[in-house]
């Protein structure tokens, strides 16, 4: 059925108890409990006429509601359905997706691209995604909607836990917080009152918003405001004048607040659960506007690494280390990275913001392990040493103290846009530190945190520097001049996922490292401790600098083609890291992809260096780990292990994104014989090709001759034809088995390549992206069995990578 008529449907036999008939914009469909509510929504959902994938449907509603229904109070779900399919997932699940710095929030729904979708995807756990298939789930999506979509009366109250807080508090500072008659700005700076102290005295109550949570006066000792709605001015700090008496300032609503506080509160339950309640006050530093967590570039460190930090620091400097060594974090945040340290005479901590200090000092009130006098407020990039506490500066301009100073950071994360695109914050290159040291860090200029690094060697010289950060500077291209300069011993180091730290969505490592600045020493190579994002020990994993190396890239390009040569595909160059993995693939020369990369042009001489760098580059899976990894030029080995060439071709045949829509397909590794095809091929050179014999024409209308003749230059072509493996053997079967099957069909194209056959039998979505599955049983098995004897010879090539020096 049309669009239109599937949501009617499923308006009239799902939701007939509801209101779905108001538009909002260019959102599909909603629903409410009755019609004279205008803002009060259970559910907003996209439609689909056609089965379209869950994530690209939310995705498409995330921009139609940035875009038309920002202002409007959430409803309980958002959803997406179509023609097979309803799903279901809460707001607040979904919500984090609207604080992403690199989303492209300008673009049409229906236009969304795979990047914007995998985004969505990283932050949505599809464990929090209810779906429910029309045909075999009816029941079920009854009794969810019926148990969830309560008729008659306001929306359920949403539970206020660790992951919805911060952005409770976010829709508070838009609905309740314009409304409170109060200066905040004077408030900031004449007592060190924030919008948020007046969040949480709001949050802080019962449901009659009336009492404080019984004896508990956390609120009232440390955050100086109370809450009564019933009172004319309901918001009440309380502070000491000049004599020591306590002064009581009131605050009340202006125009129509109290009502907009009302309705506000109606949404959640409060107050928050005692252990929630606490973990919120830990984590003070989130509950400021987006933007200014966004400029301050930092993020919070877990407590699981926090503690094995602390561990590892004991390891290297010994088991009374906190009372023989001074620590200062001096980009400390609310202070969360001291966590756990002892002796807090030996311990200081500044950080940028003054309110990060106000919170720090606010927690010693409750028991911080911290010295008021030892918390300040410095700008390390900018201010001069003389700033900091005098019993700091004794460390600082004492050479041997220094030796007993551990800087301990985790440093902010920001990075400068480079000329070719506009991510990015300016301010990073605008710091003193920058400026000064400029010309040492070259590229390393663009990052905040290399700064920091850069100041402690230079100057706190001696020192320890306990640090969390990426491994650019141990592994990265960019900062070969930053390790020119920076000699200093890595004593211990672990790495860990960077998605297990707060607001960090990348699959890579990262590491936290102590350096011994004394021990002048060009880092080389490591073996780090690895741990899982639970903490669980894996294997030991060496990080290797590469400043000295020569890349895969470099190697490959000497066997490049040329536009006039008889070209059969091409594939761009795209890095030579782990991290462009995915953009690397085999297309048809004609297609445009990838175009702004170099292009490697695959004829008949260069084949087989061709299928050596495709596989070597794609055989071993990207992961978190592995993500800076880089791929080297070989040594010579791999020139005479014909087996290792032969087993890279093979991969490669079944590996390709050839389309033969493009033009000729010249892919094809089998004969019309072999697959029972109806048609002759246009092209026979692959199945010649692995023959041992050529009779394609190359584009100069000459025969592209004999490629199998001695050639020592080259070094991988010989006078026999290919020496198959077993497990190549086992690969082309399968290969020829699925061939033949497609054969059989009487639409079957004569020159259809592997990635046709696929979308043959697998179709694609109406976005035009191909499906992952088909409902062809044969098909599929076919192809499983294929893909088992991939993986099998993949496991044939992988130690040869190795071997021949593609990877350290």
């Amino acid at each position: 059925m049309l669009e239109e008529q599937l949501k009617n449907e499923i308006a009239a036999k799902f939701f007939k108890k509801f209101v779905c008939t108001d538009i909002i914009k260019r959102i599909d469909f909603s629903v409410k409990n009755d019609i004279e509510t205008t803002d009060n929504y259970l559910l907003w959902a996209e439609a689909k006429q056609q089965p379209t994938d869950i994530y690209r449907m939310l995705a498409q509603l995330l921009i139609t509601i940035k875009a038309d229904a920002a202002d409007l109070t959430p409803p309980k779900f958002l959803g997406c359905f179509d023609s097979e399919k309803i799903a279901f997932v809460p707001y607040y699940d979904v919500q984090p997706v609207f604080n992403l710095n690199d989303f492209n929030w300008t673009q049409t729904p229906s236009q969304v691209d795979q990047k914007t979708v995998e985004s969505v995807k990283g932050i949505v756990d599809s464990k929090k995604i209810f779906t429910f298939f029309f045909n075999n789930d009816e029941t079920e999506l009854k009794t969810f909607i019926a148990e969830n979509f309560k008729d008659g009366g306001s929306l359920l109250s949403t539970l206020i836990d660790k992951n919805n807080f911060i952005f409770v508090y976010q829709k508070w500072c838009k609905a309740v917080k314009p409304f409170i008659n109060a200066d905040f700005e004077k408030l900031k700076k004449s007592y060190a009152v924030y919008d948020r102290d007046f969040f949480l005295a709001e949050l802080n109550i019962d449901d009659n918003g009336t009492t404080d949570i019984s004896d508990d006066k956390t609120v009232n000792e440390d955050f100086y405001i109370t809450f009564n709605a019933n009172n004319k001015m309901p918001y009440e700090l309380l502070r000491k004048d000049g004599m020591g008496l306590n002064v009581a300032y009131k605050f009340g609503f202006k125009n129509d607040g109290l009502e907009r506080y009302a309705e506000f509160w109606k949404l959640y339950k409060r107050p928050p659960k005692e252990e929630i309640w606490k973990y919120i006050i830990s984590r003070l530093d989130l509950l400021v506007p987006q933007d200014v967590r966004e400029r301050k570039g930092a993020f919070f460190t877990p407590q699981i690494w926090v503690e094995k930090s602390q561990q590892y620091i004991a390891d290297v400097l010994g088991e009374n280390w906190q009372d023989e060594y001074y620590v200062w974090d001096c980009c400390a945040g609310t202070g969360n990275l001291l966590n756990g340290l002892t002796n807090k005479y030996h311990i200081f901590a500044s950080t940028l913001d003054q309110q990060d200090v106000d919170v720090m000092r606010e927690r010693i009130k409750n028991g911080a392990n911290l010295l008021e006098s030892h918390v300040f407020q410095f700008d390390f990039l900018n201010d001069e040493f003389s700033k900091c506490p005098q019993s700091l500066q004794d460390i600082i301009f004492d050479e041997e103290k220094r030796k007993k100073l551990v800087i301990y950071i985790n440093p902010p994360y920001a990075e400068a846009p480079s000329k070719n695109r506009k991510e990015g914050k300016i301010a990073v290159e605008q710091s003193a530190t920058n400026t000064k040291y400029s010309e040492k860090l070259g590229q390393g200029t663009r990052e905040l945190f290399v700064q920091f690094f850069t100041r402690i060697y230079f100057e706190l010289n001696g020192c320890y520097l306990a640090e969390f950060s990426t491994l650019k500077i141990l592994q990265g291209t960019h900062f070969v001049d930053f390790r020119i300069f920076f000699y200093a011993k890595i004593e211990k180091m672990f790495v860990v996922p960077a998605d297990t730290f707060d607001n960090v969505k990348g699959q890579f490592p990262i590491g936290f490292m102590i350096w011994n600045t004394s021990n002048k020493i060009k880092f080389d190579e490591i073996e780090s401790d690895v741990y899982d994002k639970n903490g669980i020990s894996q294997k030991t994993k060496i990080f290797c600098a590469y400043d000295y190396s020569h890349y895969i890239n470099e190697w490959v390009k000497t066997y490049r083609g040329n536009n006039g040569d008889f070209i059969i595909g091409k594939f761009p160059f795209k890095g030579n890291d782990f991290q462009n993995q995915n953009m690397i693939a085999i297309v048809h020369n004609n297609m445009k992809y990838n175009e702004a990369a170099g292009q490697f042009l695959i004829t008949g001489y260069n084949l087989f260096q061709a299928s050596v760098y495709f596989a070597v580059r794609k055989i071993i899976p990207a992961t978190w780990l592995n993500d800076r990894d880089q791929f080297l030029f070989p040594n010579d080995g791999w020139k005479t292990d014909y087996e290792f060439q032969t087993n890279c071709l093979v991969w490669t045949l079944f590996n390709n994104n050839i389309q033969s829509k493009y033009g000729i397909n010249h892919w094809i590794p089998f004969s019309e014989e072999e697959v029972n095809a109806k048609e002759m091929f246009d092209s026979h050179f692959m199945k010649d090709f692995l023959d041992g014999k050529i009779k394609g024409i190359g584009n100069s209308g000459q025969g592209i001759g004999d490629l199998f003749a001695d050639n020592t230059a080259v070094g991988t072509r010989r006078a026999t034809s290919l020496q198959y493996s077993e497990t190549a053997k086992s690969v082309l079967q399968r290969g020829r088995n699925l061939w033949k099957y497609y054969h059989t069909k009487d639409d079957a194209y004569p020159n259809a390549s592997l990635y046709d056959i696929k979308e043959y039998f697998q179709g694609r979505n109406d976005k035009g992206k191909m499906n992952a599955t088909s409902d062809d049983t044969i098909y599929t098995s076919l192809l499983n069995e294929l893909k088992t004897a991939l993986r099998a010879l993949g496991e044939e090539i992988k130690p040869k990578v190795y071997e021949y020096g593609f990877l350290k």
